[in-house]
């Protein structure tokens, strides 16, 4: 677990690397927009929330969109990483800190498939998110913060029924993406997010069936996308 959580850290700070500059850890961009991960954190969790049939007065037969829900708590896991690379500069100190706080489970399951009688337990099911952006609205960070901070988000993944190792794989997979699409002209807004009538994150997953590797992934992409052109 160690060597995989060392790897998504150095993958993250290369990607923080690219798409703010070298200075990112000063909480600004090249740009000299802030940055705010805990901030990223709460907006993703509204997201992943809202991913949830929990409003009373609007699609109250819906159910959940589960693929996405995992995607966003992927995205959440780029955003605490940031935050912990942040205040913890030292990878292999930090991955044994996470390691740590890893091993926690949650009380109850996200239904993987909605059922009437899950309109009754909301309150619950999205209890572990509510109380990871609880955790991400306070403005501390010491040790005993970030601890909780950690434990919290791995009782949401568990509560979502997702593993460490599909959070590595999901992880990679999204990281690649991102580096793809900031590669070619997303912060620009010239980069083309619908292939051929399917959004990227679908191509990529298909794209997985066939390598796992970092560089193959995003060569495959750009073999695909060079084709959009």
């Amino acid at each position: 677990m160690k060597n995989k959580l060392k790897e998504m850290l150095v993958l993250q700070d290369k990607l923080n690397t690219d798409t703010s500059w070298e200075n990112w850890k000063l909480w600004i961009t090249n740009k000299g927009k802030i940055i705010n991960w805990k901030r990223c954190i709460y907006m993703e969790l509204a997201e992943a929330i809202d991913s949830v049939s929990w409003k009373h007065w609007k699609n109250v037969e819906w159910g959940i969109d589960y693929q996405n829900f995992k995607i966003e708590l992927v995205d959440i896991w780029h955003f605490l990483m940031s935050e912990l690379i942040v205040q913890i500069r030292d990878y292999d100190e930090l991955a044994e800190f996470i390691e740590k706080n890893s091993d926690y489970k949650s009380k109850i399951k996200l239904p993987l498939e909605w059922k009437i009688e899950n309109n009754s337990q909301i309150d619950d099911i999205i209890e572990p998110y509510e109380n990871l952006m609880a955790l991400s609205l306070l403005k501390i960070n010491d040790r005993d913060y970030l601890s909780d901070f950690i434990k919290a988000f791995f009782i949401s993944i568990d509560s979502a029924s997702l593993t460490f190792d599909e959070l590595y794989d999901l992880y990679i997979w999204k990281n690649v993406l991102n580096k793809f699409r900031q590669d070619h002209g997303y912060k620009e807004w010239t980069y083309i997010k619908v292939w051929n009538w399917e959004e990227d994150n679908v191509v990529m997953q298909r794209v997985l069936k066939n390598t796992k590797w970092f560089s193959d992934i995003y060569n495959e992409l750009k073999k695909i996308y060079i084709t959009l052109k």
